[in-house]
């Protein structure tokens, strides 16, 4: 224990267990190590311990960093509160008496905030490369599919013709989003607890600027009641989670949508479908609906956590100790669901052809001949009740705009000449787009070559 000298009796055995928190703090023993080892140089260069005495302390904790990680040393929940105490002890065991000194001016409360922000820190990085991979993937299937034609929809409605690389653009997008999010999280960790103690700072002469140069961070934080209760970085980081989460999970139900033999328009590989027991001839997209299913978890994890802090006092309390458990499964979460739908998407194969008939056999250009008519003078709520007369007209006679013919549009109305007809050729419908961010394919071509780039 790293408390006690007030207490007479030891913490009951349920009580530890309930509290301990080493079953999931584990996962900060590489920050913890690390904000040991350069509070102990900060100690030595303010004079606060010996130079042998720092040596001793320094390569204490390398050891215990290396047994951990080759399988020597496992810290007990049983025995231990946290992966702090549990270090400590082990220190204690390696160096002895020089142990005491290392938790010089410093409190469990400053060092896990500060141990925090270093993980969130490197696990964001983690987030943004595996972002970046994800849409290099989007834009290398884009650059095959600039003019394969799909339905447009809103309302889950079919409503104007796009291509796939426009549809996967609009992720790619989302994706770059979701990385100005997780910089902005990493600005808002970027400063240094150490050097708060429990609340109110140190008597003693620590140097907060050399251990916040020593971390990377920009600069201490300037207000130690804030610095030890902040959970703001963390609350930010889930939310960068629960809105990633959710742009894959609308990526996953697109994919489990296609792949149904109702769409036809994609086949998931082997490696990411799964079977049935019962049915042998299924292929389902377990691990898409597994994305879909895992993004209400996420969300719950930033909502426990809002629900935790939201009526404590400053500056820190116990209740704090439940962040770590839903940011740790939170972006594990998220990693390995950036990681499936990258190599759903890169293995998948695609039916090219799959919609062009079809969207000739229908009203999808119905804005199109719209657009037509406001070129000619019609005003555009005129325009639209034309074409609306013209789909009635269609439905009636059983026919599609492909079986329209100049005197059919004539019946509509009499401004209609012969060109109105290359509205209906969908295979031109695109390239007829002219305003910035459609799916026009010189212009979808050139956001490519942006993106490319942009991201190497």
């Amino acid at each position: 224990m790293l408390w006690g000298g007030r207490f007479k009796g030891k913490l009951d055995d349920s009580a530890l267990k309930f509290s301990s928190s080493l079953g999931f703090d584990i996962n900060l023993i590489d920050e913890d190590i690390t904000v040991s080892r350069v509070h102990a140089e900060m100690l030595f260069k303010v004079g606060l311990i010996t130079e042998d005495e720092y040596k001793k302390i320094d390569a204490g904790l390398i050891q215990i960093q290396t047994e951990y990680r080759e399988g020597l040393w496992k810290p007990e929940a049983s025995k231990h509160e946290d992966i702090h105490s549990a270090i400590e002890y082990r220190l204690s065991e390696l160096i002895g008496e020089a142990t005491g000194k290392l938790h010089t001016g410093r409190s469990r409360n400053d060092q896990v905030a500060t141990g925090m922000r270093l993980w969130i820190k490197n696990v964001l990085n983690t987030v943004t490369e595996e972002l970046i991979i994800l849409q290099q993937i989007l834009l290398k299937v884009s650059e095959k599919h600039i003019e394969t034609l799909i339905p447009g929809y809103t309302h889950l409605q079919r409503a104007q013709p796009v291509s796939l690389s426009h549809h996967f653009l609009a992720y790619v997008e989302m994706v770059e989003r979701d990385k100005k999010r997780i910089e902005f999280v990493g600005n808002e960790a970027d400063q240094s607890p150490l050097g708060s103690g429990a609340l109110a700072g140190s008597t003693l002469p620590l140097d907060s600027f050399f251990t916040s140069d020593k971390f990377g961070f920009s600069s201490p934080c300037r207000n130690s009641l804030d610095a030890v209760s902040d959970r703001d970085f963390i609350l930010d980081s889930l939310n960068c989670c629960s809105i990633g989460m959710m742009h894959l999970s609308r990526l996953a139900e697109e994919l489990i949508l296609w792949s149904t033999e109702e769409w036809k328009f994609i086949k998931l590989s082997d490696e990411f479908t799964t079977g049935s027991s019962l049915m042998p001839q299924k292929k389902n997209p377990d691990l898409a609906e597994l994305i879909r299913g895992k993004t209400g978890r996420v969300f719950a994890n930033q909502f426990a956590l809002l629900t935790s802090l939201k009526a404590l006092p400053l500056s820190y309390n116990r209740d704090m100790q439940e962040d770590k458990e839903p940011v740790f499964d939170s972006f594990d979460t998220y990693i390995n669901s950036i990681k499936i739908a990258s190599q759903m998407i890169a293995t998948m194969s695609i039916n090219k052809s799959r919609f062009e008939k079809e969207l000739e056999n229908g009203f999808i250009l119905a804005t199109d001949l719209a657009d037509w008519l406001v070129l000619k003078g019609i005003p555009f709520r005129e325009a639209h009740n034309i074409v609306g007369r013209l789909v009635t007209y269609c439905e009636e006679k059983n026919i599609t705009f492909k079986d329209v013919g100049i005197n059919d549009l004539k019946l509509i109305h009499e401004i209609f000449t012969e060109d109105a007809l290359n509205c209906f050729d969908i295979k031109s419908s695109l390239k007829r787009k002219l305003t910035f961010g459609s799916p026009n394919p010189e212009l979808v071509e050139k956001q490519i070559n942006k993106w490319i780039e942009k991201l190497g």
